[in-house]
């Protein structure tokens, strides 16, 4: 009995390393992953521009925030953060967006610049790789009527959720790596 436990064991531990093995990430497949990862935040980066600017009509900025929340995992927020106070407040998405476009400026800019990994994707327990992406986000608020402006520059980490997937095409079951942007979380802020 004991020699068909450790047999059995041995089994699933040599069947469990080699389904481990098929899901590790080739480096060929790891930089096209991380060039699909840069792409998804550089495009956020555009939407939140759009959505943010008082140009954009109200139907425009719906359709933009729709393309926007597709970049998302569910349930993931994105953090506010002001040089006013030291609080800094979490949003689900679509909440955040909504906030963007409503804020009382007549002129919104928003600029991100130097986006970068600075965590290597790590396999978790559930086969999905995880990762953090960091970008820099510069946010310009003028009122004309009040003549207030606001100015700060925020540093934000984007963690990032890499899994396979499968899809359907011609009848064909075809499996791929997807990215998806997690929580985008206030590191820093300043004037």
């Amino acid at each position: 009995m004991k020699n068909k436990v450790i047999l059995f064991l041995g089994l699933f531990l040599s069947a469990s390393l080699a389904v481990m093995a098929q899901d590790n990430i080739s480096p060929a497949r790891k930089q096209a992953i991380d060039s699909l990862a840069l792409e998804k935040v550089k495009d956020l980066s555009k939407y939140i521009a759009i959505i943010g600017s008082k140009e954009t009509q109200f139907s425009e900025a719906n359709r933009v925030m729709d393309r926007a929340e597709e970049l998302f995992a569910p349930g993931a927020e994105m953090g506010v953060s002001s040089i006013n106070t030291q609080e800094i407040a979490y949003y689900k998405v679509r909440r955040y967006f909504e906030r963007l476009m409503a804020l009382n400026y007549d002129r919104v800019n928003i600029t991100w610049y130097d986006i970068q990994y600075i965590s290597d994707l790590e396999r978790q327990p559930d086969g999905r790789y995880v990762g953090v992406i960091t970008i820099y986000q510069r946010f310009e608020g003028t009122s004309i009527e009040t003549g207030m402006n606001y100015k700060d520059t925020t540093k934000k980490d984007i963690t990032i959720y890499v899994e396979k997937k499968q899809t359907q095409i011609a009848g064909r079951t075809i499996e791929f790596w997807d990215v998806m942007l997690g929580d985008v979380r206030v590191t820093e802020t300043s004037a």
